[in-house]
């Protein structure tokens, strides 16, 4: 499980599946694509597109589904599927919104998310935390987006706090690895169970009591 550093001085969040339960709008919206090319959509299926861009999604599923160079139409295919899933709303997920609330009153926070800023606006207004998120980063406002580090140097910048003094939380490898190359201490709340993610702490959920009273000394 590991421990959360007591020093910390800036808290850098993923949005979708980490802040915002998202994740089963994107699933929604792979499941009808995958399924549209005569494949089943299960587990094995998400880890191949969970966490990535719209873009690398698609580049993803088309390799997948033996169609190269299908990969920028099948990323306009999720994206407005995505859009759709989206509108009807989404909600924040256990103990986000206290978490977020807690550390903002602490220490400078941000948002850094794959997704492009349309779904990422949407996704934290729907939530009901695009108020507590004054600073937010997306996919296509960096020059690399995740994996790359980019997003959380961006973000780390932007708050004026050293990568190695922040915190990000994901839920994916590919926001585990932009974090880890940036150089963030990196609190993992894995989508799909099971996942054996790369992690400095790892919990089941952002609801766990030890995360908000973590978040309550910050600053102290």
């Amino acid at each position: 499980m590991g421990s959360l550093p007591t020093g910390t001085e800036a808290v850098v969040f993923d949005c979708d599946g980490t802040l915002v339960n998202t994740e089963v709008c994107w699933t929604v919206a792979e499941t009808a694509i995958f399924a549209a090319h005569g494949h089943a959509f299960g587990p094995e299926q998400k880890a191949l597109v969970i966490g990535r861009t719209v873009e690398a999604a698609g580049e993803a599923m088309a390799d997948y589904f033996g169609r190269p160079g299908a990969g920028a139409e099948l990323a306009a295919e999720l994206l407005e599927r995505v859009r759709k899933e989206l509108a009807h709303g989404a909600a924040a997920l256990p103990g986000a919104a206290e978490l977020v609330r807690a550390c903002r009153a602490a220490v400078p926070i941000a948002v850094a998310s794959n997704s492009p800023r349309e779904l990422l606006d949407t996704a934290l207004g729907s939530a009901g935390l695009a108020g507590y998120l004054t600073h937010s980063f997306a996919a296509d406002e960096v020059p690399s987006p995740k994996p790359a580090p980019d997003l959380y140097l961006t973000a780390c910048e932007a708050l004026g706090v050293a990568p190695k003094r922040s915190v990000a939380f994901e839920d994916s490898a590919t926001g585990i690895s932009s974090a880890r190359a940036a150089g963030l201490y990196v609190a993992v709340v894995p989508s799909l169970p099971g996942a054996d993610l790369d992690h400095d702490w790892l919990g089941a959920g952002l609801d766990e009591p030890e995360l908000l009273g973590w978040a309550r000394e910050l600053g102290c």
